[in-house]
C-alpha cells in the first residue's frame, strides 16, 4: 500500500504548481525599521506585550523563590505563569480576530 500512496503524491504533484499568491493585496511598510513595526504592533494590540511581561515577571519571581528554598511560592508562581501564558495567547488571538474582522470591512 506504501508504493500507492507515493505514486498518487507524485501524480498530484506533476499536476502543475500552485496559484501564486497575489502580494500587492498585503500591505507593505518598505521603511519600518524594527522600533516602527514594535511600536505599530504594540499599538494595534497592546495587551499582547503586557502579557508577555506578566509571564516574564512571574517566571523570574518563581525562579528566584526556588534558588531561595521557597518551593511552596515557586509552585505558585508556575502556576501564575500558564495563567499568564494563557492571557498571553488569548489576547494574540483576539488581536488576530479584530484584525481580520477590520480588514474585511
Amino acid at each position: 500500500r506504501q508504493p500507492e500512496r507515493a505514486v498518487v503524491v507524485t501524480l498530484a504533484m506533476a499536476a502543475g504548481p500552485p496559484p501564486p499568491l497575489d502580494p500587492s493585496a498585503l500591505p507593505t511598510f518598505p521603511e519600518e525599521g524594527f522600533a516602527e513595526k514594535f511600536l505599530r504592533k504594540t499599538r494595534e494590540n497592546p495587551l499582547v506585550p503586557v502579557g508577555c511581561l506578566c509571564t516574564v515577571s512571574v517566571l523570574v519571581y518563581g525562579v528566584i523563590c526556588f534558588k531561595k528554598g521557597n518551593t511552596r511560592r515557586s509552585q505558585l508562581m508556575m502556576r501564575a505563569r500558564v495563567l499568564a501564558q494563557g492571557f498571553t495567547f488569548a489576547a494574540l488571538l483576539g488581536g488576530m480576530v479584530a484584525t481580520a474582522i477590520k480588514s474585511r470591512q
